[in-house]
């Protein structure tokens, strides 16, 4: 088919081939493709010589990177670098080989000049000195350089390995005590994991170095052998005249590619010897070796007394001793110089700031020494990772984020004593007992078995520790069993909830209204400043949060502020507006098991008997009731609910609207857990269960 037979539409242009074939991948394919072709392809000798420099040069670009690098994971690339490298080399290698065999006799640059430069310069005119210096060259590869790379890669693949978890737990501790954001975890992670599989590589790429130091042994070989032999049985060359022509020529093709191997084992050798270094290498030299001005004095003094020994030349060891002593000289003369007076005030500046100490932790766990192996618990569930759960599981339950756990050691509390800490102030403290099991009995009964008995730091509910030995009786008897890390976390759970208006700030505020919608953003806009504050905003999100509503539906809530703020500014009535809004969001929450949402009902004589004793109008209506009223209303609740926990539900108490919030103050003072509905909060589609009247 012609050019004109294929639709200009299909046709490819010279630069949009150039312009595929410059793309990295397709490059690099390409590159190893055309090694590949090096072991099969003979090669003119001209392009010989350019690849034998291409290779000698990308050696030392390799050991120039291997020197400057700040840190191994900098050049993470290097395995992949080796194998390359040495199969270009074996490529070369055997190019080289075809070339020295098929043209030998024709003389000394048959198999290119790079060859037979080299082969002279080694050799002085004697291939013996060629072969022995090619022998040397060997072995130091192979025996010194390579075998010692080997076995720092492995060791240092060993310890990485087997520090992973230790690293893990550390990065874990810092994410749940807020030193360090999520961001920051997650890189720290990526690197650790880089690290890890840098060292395993190098591990497995060391080997091409030695596989390479052989195999230019066995092709060194065979080069001259079957060079000797080809040049006098097929060319009938004098034996003298073969050896001296194709042994030259096998000795330059020897030197040529295992220099280049040798330049890259050295830079493996740096690598890997590199692991803990920080900054380049030449620094690190400098700083570790010619500082200390008591080692540069020793060396000074040694040089001198091996340049008084008769027959020594003392030259080279009175110069060393002249530069060393010197170097000694001016680093203690550094030491001993008082720091000058105007050096001393960026000290004083670097104080930490008394300010500081003004900072106070939201939420911060003490534990005691013994419990310090909960943050590093390989066998069960790690209390940071419990931790970090729960920060989610609360977002996701009750709409914002709680802030982070600080977790730290406190000596003066008892070996396995915790307390936690919101705002600096103790919100709860409690024991646990590491190695046993927390078993608590479902019906509230104490726990017929050998054990600690005490009361569940949580809710108060008895309790025993336990030996592990005895947890399939414990299960088989049907009690619930939870190991020490949890019931920590439980008893954090329970403190958090009760403590989340106070956690909600201003800041925190800002940043939900900030992280919401774009659609919703306008309505923001709308109705702040202009309708309601921040503050007012925050003030209805923490009378929510305090009776345990979910504040994640915060449009919703904005909603019903921007319906019921132009008409009253009492914080009260816009959330007594905002929870009717919210009606359906409430039953749900507190639905039964079988769907229906279990009540308790407020007789008509006491919602008369709450409306007439208020008093007072707006923000200054206040509750007026006697004592001894209050005290029979507080005994006939605990009556109704106690009857109604038996039957195993968890009934809300229904109020009229009017004065929900004030039955719901004398409520929570001995039953906080309860929950008080007003009648406007019970959406249409909720399928009532009365259980009772107060």
């Amino acid at each position: 088919m012609t050019d004109a037979a294929v639709p200009a539409s299909n046709r490819l242009t010279t630069r949009e081939v150039m312009g595929w074939l410059m793309r990295g991948e397709v490059a690099l394919a390409l590159g190893v493709l055309l090694i590949v072709v090096l072991l099969i392809v003979p090669i003119p000798t001209m392009m010989l010589d350019v690849l034998l420099a291409l290779s000698i040069m990308s050696s030392v670009l390799i050991l120039m990177t291997s020197l400057l690098i700040k840190r191994p994971l900098d050049f993470a690339i290097f395995p992949t670098v080796l194998l390359v490298a040495t199969l270009f080399r074996l490529g070369l290698n055997l190019a080289s080989t075809r070339l020295i065999l098929s043209h030998g006799h024709e003389g000394a640059d048959s198999a290119g000049q790079i060859i037979q430069g080299f082969g002279q310069l080694m050799m002085s005119g004697n291939f013996v000195i060629g072969l022995i210096v090619f022998a040397i060259l060997l072995v130091v590869n192979f025996v010194v350089i390579t075998k010692g790379s080997t076995r720092i890669a492995e060791v240092s693949a060993r310890f990485t390995l087997d520090s992973m978890p230790g690293k893990q737990m550390a990065i874990d501790a810092d994410l749940s005590a807020g030193l360090i954001d999520e961001t920051e975890a997650k890189r720290r992670r990526k690197e650790l994991e880089q690290e890890s599989t840098f060292f395993g590589a190098m591990d497995g790429a060391s080997k091409f170095v030695r596989g390479d130091a052989v195999a230019g042994l066995i092709i060194t070989a065979i080069n001259a052998i079957g060079g000797i032999l080809i040049g006098m049985m097929q060319h009938q060359m004098p034996a003298g005249d073969a050896a001296n022509s194709y042994v030259v020529m096998t000795i330059g093709d020897g030197l040529v590619t295992q220099v280049p191997a040798l330049i890259v084992s050295i830079a493996a050798g740096f690598l890997v010897s590199k692991a803990g270094v920080e900054g380049s290498a030449d620094k690190a030299l400098v700083a570790q070796l010619a500082t200390n001005p008591v080692s540069l004095g020793m060396v000074a003094a040694t040089s001198g007394v091996i340049g008084l020994i008769p027959g020594m030349p003392i030259l080279p060891f009175a110069g060393i001793a002249i530069a060393t002593g010197f170097l000694a000289w001016h680093e203690g003369r550094k030491r001993n110089v008082p720091p000058p007076v105007e050096e001393v005030a960026p000290v004083e500046q670097a104080e930490e700031p008394i300010s500081n100490a003004l900072a106070i932790d939201d939420v911060k766990i003490e534990l005691g020494y013994a419990l310090l192996s909960l943050i590093n618990d390989l066998e069960g569930r790690r209390l940071t990772d419990q931790i970090k759960a729960l920060r989610r599981t609360l977002a996701a339950e009750f709409g914002f984020v709680m802030p982070p756990v600080r977790i730290l050691d406190n000596m003066r509390l008892a070996t396995q004593a915790y307390a936690i800490r919101i705002k600096e102030m103790e919100a709860g403290a409690g024991e646990v007992r590491l190695g046993q099991l927390m078993a608590m009995d479902p019906a509230g009964r104490q726990v017929e078995l050998p054990g600690e008995h005490m009361r569940e730091p949580a809710f108060g509910l008895p309790a025993t520790w336990i030996d592990e030995s005895l947890r399939e009786e414990a299960t088989f008897r049907g009690y619930t069993l939870v190991d020490p890390s949890t019931v920590l976390t439980t008893h954090l759970t329970e403190i958090l909830k009760d403590n989340m208006p106070d956690l909600l700030s201003y800041a925190e505020v800002q940043k939900l209204l900030k992280d919401l919608p774009e659609e919703q953003k306008k309505l923001v806009d709308d109705l702040i400043p202009s309708v309601v504050t921040t503050t007012t905003v925050q003030r209805v999100l923490q009378a929510l949060l305090r009776e345990r509503v979910s504040i994640r539906d915060l449009p919703t809530i904005l909603e019903g502020l921007a319906e019921a703020a132009p008409h009253t500014a009492s914080v009260t009535q816009l959330v007594e507006h905002v929870r009717t809004r919210l009606a359906k969001q409430i039953c749900f929450q507190n639905q039964g098991p079988d769907g229906s949402l279990p009540i308790i009902t407020l007789s008509p004589d006491w919602e008369a008997a709450f409306a007439e004793s208020l008093v007072g109008q707006g923000e200054d209506r206040q509750l007026a009731m006697a004592p001894s009223k209050l005290q029979a209303f507080i005994r006939e609740v605990r009556d109704v609910f106690e009857r109604a926990a038996q039957s195993g539900d968890a009934a809300v108490l229904l109020t009229g609207p009017g004065i929900r919030p004030f039955v719901r103050s004398i409520i929570e003072r001995f039953r906080g857990q309860t929950v008080v509905m007003s009648q406007n909060e019970v959406h249409p589609r909720a399928r009532l269960k009365t259980i009772g009247v107060v």
